[in-house]
């Protein structure tokens, strides 16, 4: 961390109060609570500013050491409280100031519980590059956390061979909200996690996973510390986790996954390709029609829509204003294609009605097919691949779904190159049967190919390499 240095020292002394600024003595008061006893904390410092043009967006990273204060089931650790997502200054040098009612920045502060070993005197630091990482991501892409949220990091945290290579996040249980006069404050925590925990989440949802860990000790425990070195799932510890917990769990509450970004394209084989007006003209010619600006913005609320649960599922009506939903909404959402301006004037575009259509999803896609059906559709939800090479997108739509241009009458209907899929309850069990094959990750197997010739539907799924070549 070439930008960065730990420090000692660096939190102000109450006499001194008036020299930080009031966002950063909010943060550093409530630190203080909770540990009155260490007033001098080892700190990681941006020696360049964020502000100042440094890379590091957090200016602190405070370590503390926790002992558990005597809970249940709680190991000794090291707590990380970052400071720089929300609002330290209220002078517009980093945030835009918004006042006191609203939240502070972006809203959060990250922290980090890691399990402390035999011997160690202080902290690792490695935490504080993570954080920064996270924290980079955030204000690059103007996207916000929530608890409950999973990060897919596809490496050890630590840069070791340890298991633990992805996160999840939660509210931190020790660190109460802040009220600053930038605006509110809250802390989310950093949960290392494995592969197939991370997925379980990506199935469920994130809490459901969150709550299992805090129930095993080795795992997490009530404060969810990680331990770098656990070398078991919480599904080798307790096998009956996965089908009695998480199986049970998804065929009760459905997922909370609405959507991925996926290596995918579609065909309309009901025209020759020759037809301009075919998709494949659309999706994967070398000057594609993009997606106008109202229906990149439809699609973006639809995977905001999935998130929201025991509600009814309404897909927006193209050109629809915002609406408000029980998750905070990002700046910016990650979905937006830096080239969804219309070439085509948006009106111009006019839904089709196709008679049959040929799905291609790469590998890790198509493993999400059951999940979709059985956790999204089967509960009056929707679910949507949206293209990484492309502007090409789609939906799968139950016909509890609202606001979709796919109906019973006419099941495939395409906007541009969105394509929707109504698909009914009876198709739905009838697809999930044919598809147990997709829980198979072994690329050797592929391709795969399902066809439901009386539904003029076909299904393939490719290795990586097939999305490669532009006539993909």
């Amino acid at each position: 961390m070439d930008d960065m240095r730990p420090a000692s020292g660096a939190a102000p002394h109450l006499g001194l109060a008036s020299l930080f600024p009031t966002g950063l003595q909010a943060v550093y008061a409530e630190c203080r609570r909770l540990y009155p006893d260490q007033v001098n904390p080892l700190q990681v410092t941006a020696i360049v500013k964020y502000w100042l043009g440094g890379p590091d967006p957090l200016d602190y990273i405070s370590m503390y050491r926790n002992v558990g204060c005597g809970a249940p089931d709680v190991q000794e650790h090291w707590h990380y409280i970052s400071m720089g997502l929300s609002d330290l200054y209220g002078d517009n040098r980093v945030h835009e100031f918004t006042g006191p009612d609203g939240p502070s920045g972006f809203g959060f502060e990250l922290t980090f519980r890691l399990k402390r070993e035999a011997g160690e005197t202080a902290p690792p630091t490695w935490p504080a590059e993570l954080m920064q990482g996270l924290a980079r991501y955030v204000f690059q892409s103007e996207n916000t956390f929530c608890s409950g949220d999973h990060i897919s990091w596809h490496s050890p945290l630590d840069n070791s061979e340890s298991r633990i290579q992805h996160m999840l996040l939660t509210e931190d249980p020790q660190m109460q909200p802040v009220h600053t006069p930038f605006g509110q404050v809250n802390f989310l925590q950093i949960v290392g996690v494995c592969t197939e925990e991370l997925q379980a989440a990506q199935q469920w949802n994130g809490q459901g996973i969150l709550d299992l860990l805090r129930g095993v000790h080795v795992a997490g425990g009530p404060w969810l510390v990680t331990d770098m070195r656990r070398g078991e799932t919480i599904f080798e510890i307790d096998p009956h986790l996965q089908q009695e917990r998480v199986e049970k769990g998804i065929e009760t509450d459905g997922s909370n996954l609405s959507g991925v970004s996926a290596k995918c394209v579609w065909d309309d084989l009901s025209r020759p390709p020759e037809d301009e007006d075919d998709s494949r003209s659309i999706c994967i010619a070398s000057q594609p029609r993009r997606l106008s600006d109202k229906d990149t913005e439809q699609i973006r609320e639809a995977l905001r829509k999935g998130l929201e649960i025991n509600s009814k599922s309404v897909l927006p009506p193209i050109g629809g204003g915002r609406q408000s939903h029980e998750r905070p909404q990002s700046r910016k959402d990650s979905l937006e294609s830096e080239s969804s301006a219309a070439i085509v004037p948006h009106e111009l575009v006019r839904t089709r009605q196709l008679e049959s259509v040929h799905l291609k999803f790469n590998q890790e896609s198509g493993t999400l097919l059951p999940l979709c059906l059985r956790g999204r559709l089967l509960h009056g939800r929707h679910f949507t691949y949206k293209s990484i090479n492309g502007d090409t997108a789609i939906t799968f739509v139950s016909t509890g779904v609202e606001g979709a241009f796919a109906t019973e009458e006419h099941p495939y209907a395409a906007h541009g190159p969105w394509l929707q899929i109504l698909l009914t309850e009876e198709f739905v069990e009838q697809m999930l049967g044919e598809l147990q094959d997709l829980s198979s990750r072994e690329e050797s197997k592929l391709p795969k190919e399902f066809s439901w010739p009386e539904r003029k539907l076909k299904i393939s799924v490719l290795p990586d390499s097939a999305f490669d070549s532009p006539l993909q």
